[in-house]
């Protein structure tokens, strides 16, 4: 079991089976929410991308906010409910942030783009920004820890940093399409770049998934000796 000092110094274990579930409930609701999308409206990325998008972040967002308001790291001062608003004030801080970067790193602008760009920022923060946010608030030390360090300390870390970053990457990889003059309706903003962004995403959890198992393992592997 792993264990995580809160800056309270209370230890909060996490099991590494509840990690592993917990990844493993994401990646579902988030394929169930794309098939849900284009089986019962009808619409998908290509034909209604703002749509699909509204939908697809309208509840993955949510459900990461409910999930990782359980792993908060701060119990003893942080109710459950609060941790969940700090998803929301995490939700629209990412958007603005992913907004703002995909603008510097040449997404159009323009009034037609504004609302593809707008559920696009808040797809990327629901994968990014929102774990971190419900389950460490504003403690910077902990958002140091987990993004900006290799090591990881906790099963936690591992959850929140390789998802965010297999999004990212993936968001960047599904870039690549977008200049190239192929002249297919997959090419236009947002759309490579959500598919690029959800593979990354799940690819993030299996990672994570497999870091955990072997990190739990070489623990007690270390105990045993």
């Amino acid at each position: 079991m792993d264990t995580l000092i809160s800056e309270n110094g209370v230890f909060l274990p996490i099991p590494p089976l509840q990690a592993v579930r917990l990844h493993f409930i994401l990646g579902t609701i988030l394929v169930l929410t794309f098939m849900v999308a284009h089986t019962f409206f009808p619409i998908n990325l290509i034909t209604h991308p703002t749509q699909t998008l509204f939908i697809i972040w309208g509840i993955v967002g949510p459900v990461l906010m409910i999930l990782f308001g359980h792993l908060r790291q701060d119990m003893e001062q942080c109710s459950y409910f609060r941790a969940a608003g700090r998803g929301y004030v995490g939700l629209v801080a990412g958007a603005i942030v992913n907004a703002l970067g995909a603008i510097i790193l040449g997404a159009p602008v323009g009034f037609e783009y504004f609302t593809k760009t707008l559920n696009w920022s808040l797809l990327m923060s629901s994968f990014t920004f929102v774990p971190a946010a419900c389950a460490f608030g504003s403690a910077w030390s902990h958002w140091h820890r987990v993004f900006a360090e290799t090591k990881a300390f906790s099963f936690i870390d591992y959850m929140i940093r390789l998802p965010a970053y297999g999004a990212v990457i993936g968001a960047w990889f599904g870039a690549w399409p977008m200049p190239l003059d192929w002249e297919r309706p997959w090419q236009e903003w947002p759309i490579c770049v959500s598919y690029g962004a959800m593979v990354g995403y799940l690819m993030g959890l299996v990672a994570s998934s497999v870091c955990i198992i072997f990190h739990n393992r070489r623990q007690q592997h270390l105990k045993g000796e």
